[in-house]
């Protein structure tokens, strides 16, 4: 009893300590990062619980033009309650009450960034994860490549491909 009025009291606490955007998406940098301006004020948004290709991978632009395609020029909520090391908000985007985040799963345009799924909620965590199985499952968009590279994996490779031109 007491670890879940524990587990409870620690829900309540995360769910209030987030915050919200309201604002115009005036960029699209890739399928993951966008710029919001609230007011006079803009913002940078890496969206939570995905990665997505990045733009010099297979798939990277194709993932861009998809995001845009979706809510550039938009009026999006972003819900949050961190930022990233270079000081990007990490949130939650939803576009007339649909979670962006979500859709670039479902289209095959990102993957369910698992490394991070405890910093999602246990509903959108799930939501993600079987998002991925059926985009995967059907070979939606980047799982229709031959053999698709999780993001992850290509920036660690990138890295080690500089590092070795280092010498």
């Amino acid at each position: 009893m007491k670890l879940i009025l524990g587990i409870t009291l620690l829900l309540i606490a995360a769910q209030g300590n987030a915050a919200t955007i309201t604002g115009r998406v005036v960029k699209v940098s890739d399928g993951d990062t966008i710029t919001v301006l609230e007011g006079a004020t803009q913002h940078k948004i890496r969206l939570m619980g995905i990665d997505a290709p990045e733009r010099a991978q297979p798939f990277g632009n194709r993932s861009k033009q998809a995001l845009a395609n979706n809510i550039s020029g938009k009026t999006v909520e972003v819900e949050y309650n961190k930022k990233d090391r270079y000081q990007r908000i990490i949130g939650k985007v939803t576009y007339m009450g649909y979670d962006i985040n979500l859709r670039q799963i479902e289209l095959g345009m990102a993957w369910h960034y698992k490394q991070y799924e405890r910093e999602q909620d246990v509903e959108d965590r799930s939501k993600y994860a079987q998002a991925e199985y059926l985009a995967q499952r059907d070979k939606v968009g980047l799982w229709g490549l031959p053999e698709p590279q999780a993001p992850w994996e290509w920036r660690r490779k990138q890295s080690r491909i500089r590092n070795a031109n280092l010498y």
